[in-house]
């Protein structure tokens, strides 16, 4: 009787507790589920919507190219680019696997015996095992901020990775899985983000031409960036490289003997730390970037979602007209020829204080344009203990033609030293289209960083007699139409000269030798109102007025303006604004942007190919005769022309060349007027900034791959009508007389 009770109560226990056994376990189950949907409820953190895992946000970087599709330089917050599947090389994808999801083909995002297997590692035996798969890597890319430190917070966020990487599974290949997630990942210093950046960075290459020890380096960093970086710790890095070579051999993506060969190699970097002012252009993007934003905000250009576009995180790729040959000759020119004018140009400086009198206001305004001076203010320092610091000798790093010399000197020592650095501008663009194909606004954008090609307006001089000739011509005289060339007074105005070439000079000869006398009195009767008006329509955006001094260039401009107007005269008569952007596609490809440039036709056509006759002159016996004699540019033998400037006290240096298919402006000067050459054979255009369009053109006609031509300019559409060979009225050229006594008939009238 006792033996049943027995039996009887054991067999209601066994029933009560296999009844609680299941109980708690469907209780775990549906809590696990429901606190699962709560996770992808958003409970405990907001999970990407569909839309953002089909677009998910990443900071990609902008990319600037070419008119031949090469990448200038890039925009950015992270310094990321994105590449196919096809572009990575097969060594890549095979490390990755091997080392970091060996699983990786035979999961859907999640492997269960991997994390059970790091559960057991971590909490039993007290060993860190990676349980994450490479699709909860990328979810963790590209869906969180940062890996949470706090234990609660983690395990929330490892609950999210899961379900986000099972529906990243669900929407994408594992191709394209692989793809994302190098195209996300962290390689920590040098602001490197994605494999297309790290193999620049680290190897100078692209990421398809990584060998395997190359690829092994880079996977092998994705454990600890700081601690296996091959810079910092090269032991290390080759270590880790080992391992993963050692992870390819046990995978079969290598054999013994090719995994042995790769691990003998050396590390061989190659570094190329990527910076905004690296790289080719980097005035032109500096000054490109502003445009865009403006162009952006003017016509409301936005994402789908209405938010402004990014520059330096949403992928951009901004095709412009630069030639990134052509680039690279006008920065090689004018490094060339600008650090032999700087060694003339310290040389008169040698015995002489340059900030003496008025110019010691120079190191004032200099003093207060830095940003010590700014950061010292908001700091509550006196103007009085603000010059104290800048009195006080500091580290600092001072730009050489010869490359960064790091030294120790005070602030207002090192405003002295680089206000005495020469300035230079260099554009050169094609007429008949406006495409700009070479842009440099500076001699090192990292020390000097303001624009002088756009952003810069100084005082043209000669060059701007073309636009007082040009409203000559237009309004009926002939280019063989002699004017006076001797000191006259024009109200309270007495221009200063010389009277080369003659007196009475031709309008050709006038401007071939640059004469003052005669431009001024040219002007004074076609009205100084005339040749503003025609120098506005050419293209000129600063202020020019209508004073008789505008003849021999008493306003300023930028270069960009100068090479724009001068193209009028290359292109018959039509001005059309420089372009220096074609067209933006957003990350997907799709076009959200191009550019129409502005049409304006200034000039007769006529009268624009009597000009560019006129201008051809000064190269063949006038001021720019230079580029035919001169061994260093081979002397030029076809057709080209351009005009010489040269300011009061030789303070600005300009020469605009042009050539059938391209005009380039070229512009020296020091950042103040007040620092300037002692003597004009020194600081005159001829000498100052001629060399530098000679040793460009030399390079650009060099290029056989360029195809500019070199023949004639062409006639206008319909031909002449008026004569420019100035030798038919050879009997009325030498001959002083006074105004009115020419027959002006015989002079094309």
């Amino acid at each position: 009787m006792k033996r049943e009770s027995k039996q009887k109560l054991t067999d209601i226990d066994i029933k009560r507790y296999t009844r609680n056994f299941w109980t708690i376990l469907c209780s775990i189950v549906i809590l696990g589920a429901l606190f699962l949907i709560s996770v992808r409820l958003g409970a405990f953190g907001k999970l990407p919507s569909f839309e953002e895992l089909e677009n998910p946000k990443s900071n990609l970087a902008s990319e600037i190219l070419t008119d031949d599709l090469k990448v200038l330089g890039r925009y950015y917050k992270h310094n990321r680019s994105n590449v196919k599947y096809s572009e990575l090389s097969p060594y890549l994808v095979h490390a990755l696997i091997s080392t970091e999801d060996k699983r990786f083909y035979e999961h859907s995002g999640i492997d269960y015996s991997r994390t059970v297997t790091s559960a057991i590692y971590t909490t039993l035996l007290n060993k860190k095992q990676g349980g994450s798969t490479i699709t909860q890597q990328l979810a963790l890319n590209l869906f969180s901020e940062r890996r949470e430190r706090n234990t609660i917070k983690r395990i929330m966020q490892k609950f999210q990775e899961w379900i986000t990487a099972v529906r990243l599974e669900r929407s994408y290949t594992k191709e394209e899985i692989i793809t994302m997630y190098f195209n996300t990942v962290d390689f920590g210093a040098y602001n490197t983000f994605g494999i297309k950046s790290a193999a620049r960075t680290y190897f100078d290459t692209t990421p398809d031409q990584l060998t395997a020890e190359q690829a092994a380096v880079l996977v092998g960093m994705l454990k600890g960036t700081y601690i296996y970086s091959p810079v910092r710790f090269p032991e290390n890095s080759m270590r880790r490289r080992n391992t993963v070579l050692n992870n390819m051999i046990d995978q079969n993506f290598l054999t013994k003997e090719e995994g042995q060969k790769a691990k003998e190699q050396p590390l061989k970097l190659k570094l190329r730390i990527s910076n905004y002012g690296e790289g080719m252009a980097p005035y032109f993007r500096a000054v490109l970037k502003e445009e865009l934003k403006k162009e952006f905000k003017r016509l409301s250009i936005t994402k789908a979602d209405g938010t402004p576009y990014d520059l330096d995180r949403d992928g951009l790729k901004v095709y412009t007209p630069i030639n990134y040959a052509m680039q690279q000759y006008a920065e090689e020119a004018q490094r060339e020829w600008m650090e032999k004018l700087q060694r003339d140009f310290d040389r008169q400086y040698r015995n002489s204080d340059p900030f003496k009198g008025e110019n010691a206001k120079l190191l004032v305004s200099g003093m207060r344009r830095s940003d010590r001076y700014r950061v010292l203010k908001e700091a509550g320092m006196s103007e009085e203990e603000i010059k104290q610091e800048f009195n006080k000798k500091v580290p600092m790093t001072l730009f050489t033609y010869k490359g960064n010399v790091d030294t120790v000197m005070t602030p207002m020592d090192s405003i002295r030293y680089n206000k005495l650095f020469l300035r230079n501008a260099v554009m050169s663009m094609e007429p008949k289209t406006g495409h700009i194909k070479a842009w440099v606004g500076g001699t090192s954008f990292e020390h000097f960083k303001f624009d002088h090609v756009k952003l810069a307006q100084r005082q043209v001089g000669s060059t701007a007699k073309p636009f007082t000739y040009a409203a000559a011509i237009d309004n009926g005289y002939s280019p063989c139409f002699p004017v006076p060339n001797h000191s006259r007074t024009y109200g309270n105005w007495t221009p200063r000269g010389t009277v080369q070439g003659g007196d009475p000079i031709s309008l050709k000869n006038a401007l071939k030798y640059s004469q003052n006398f005669a431009s001024a009195y040219v002007i004074n009767e076609i009205t100084p109102a005339t040749v503003a008006s025609l120098t506005k329509r050419m293209g000129i955006t600063s202020n020019v007025p209508n004073y008789p001094s505008i003849a021999l260039g008493a306003y300023e401009a930028s270069v960009y303006d100068m090479v724009g107007a001068y193209s009028a005269f290359v292109n018959h008569g039509t001005w059309i604004e420089p372009t220096m952007i074609l067209r933006v596609e957003d990350k997907n490809g799709t076009p959200i942007y191009e550019k129409t440039p502005t049409v304006v036709k200034a000039l007769n056509s006529e009268s624009a190919y009597i000009m560019v006759d006129m201008l051809k002159g000064v190269v063949d016996g006038g001021t720019g005769s230079r580029l035919r004699w001169a061994a260093e540019f081979g002397g030029f033998k076809n057709p080209m022309g351009g005009k010489t400037g040269t300011t009061n006290d030789n303070s600005d240096a300009w020469f605009i060349g042009v050539t059938p298919d391209l005009v380039t402006g070229v512009w020296t000067g020091a950042e103040d007027r007040g620092i300037r050459f002692h003597s004009m054979a020194s600081g005159q255009g001829a000498q100052a900034a001629l060399p530098i369009f000679g040793l460009y053109m030399k390079k650009v006609y060099g290029d056989k791959n360029l195809h500019y031509t070199q023949e004639d300019f062409p006639l206008p559409p319909g031909g002449l009508t008026r004569e420019i060979d100035c030798s038919q009225y050879k009997e009325f050229l030498g001959v002083p007389s006074s105004e009115g006594s020419l027959n002006d008939d015989r002079l094309g009238f």
